[in-house]
């Protein structure tokens, strides 16, 4: 069984190439009565993508391009989609297990809802994005992924780790984070710091966070007041 593994995380992958599997090239993934498997999308330049009620299973989607994505009760499991371009995505109430996200642009993606289960966001671009009572119920992992002014709101992320990443201007508003691993990333931009109650930082790190909250209260030193 393949995994990803950083640190204490470690996130099983979908097993696409084992030699029982075969993947049919499909041009839609909209299967027969909600449920498309062991399925092999590519290269679609759409202009909407409106999924409903289905189980995606078994398969890759690569190269989808589209301008308006509405995903709601989603099951995703087993699938890797990669060098996507889902800027507009919407995503509700789904869950997804043992899947990829690889070199796509979720650029402004909005979820709420989604629940996360042994998931993989690796060398994506999610800035702008929000992410709303959204839950890791097993191990997430953000990999070199650009989170710049992302929003977490009510999410519970206590079993996700974000490593290199960029967190400019990344928000925690409210949720459960405790045990969330934020080593391996700046830290100095970070808002929302009373929520991260409980996560885990390396020592160099806590200048950062000072930083951040020095920011963050708008706080003034008194020597660079002008009248000392």
């Amino acid at each position: 069984m393949e995994t990803r593994t950083i640190r204490r995380t470690s996130v099983t992958l979908p097993e696409l190439d084992r030699p029982d599997l075969y993947l049919s090239h499909v041009t839609s993934l909209e299967g027969g009565r909600g449920r498309l498997e062991e399925f092999h999308y590519a290269g679609g330049d759409l202009r909407d993508l409106d999924l409903a009620d289905t189980h995606l299973l078994d398969g890759r989607v690569t190269g989808l391009k589209a301008r308006r994505v509405q995903l709601e009760k989603i099951r995703v499991d087993a699938v890797e989609f990669a060098g996507c371009d889902l800027s507009s995505l919407r995503w509700a109430d789904s869950r997804v297990s043992r899947t990829v996200f690889r070199d796509c642009r979720l650029m402004g993606a909005a979820l709420e809802g989604v629940t996360l289960d042994h998931v993989l966001f690796e060398s994506c671009k999610i800035d702008y994005g929000t992410f709303t009572r959204v839950r890791a119920v097993g191990p997430v992992i953000f990999v070199n992924c650009s989170l710049r002014e992302v929003t977490f709101t009510a999410a519970d992320l206590g079993a996700a780790l974000i490593d290199d990443c960029d967190l400019r201007l990344t928000a925690f508003e409210g949720g459960k984070y405790r045990g969330l691993d934020l080593r391996g990333n700046d830290l100095s931009q970070v808002r929302g710091l009373s929520s991260l109650r409980g996560i885990v930082i390396d020592h160099s790190q806590a200048s950062q966070l000072t930083e951040a909250l020095t920011a963050e209260l708008d706080i003034t030193f008194g020597e660079d007041l002008s009248n000392g």
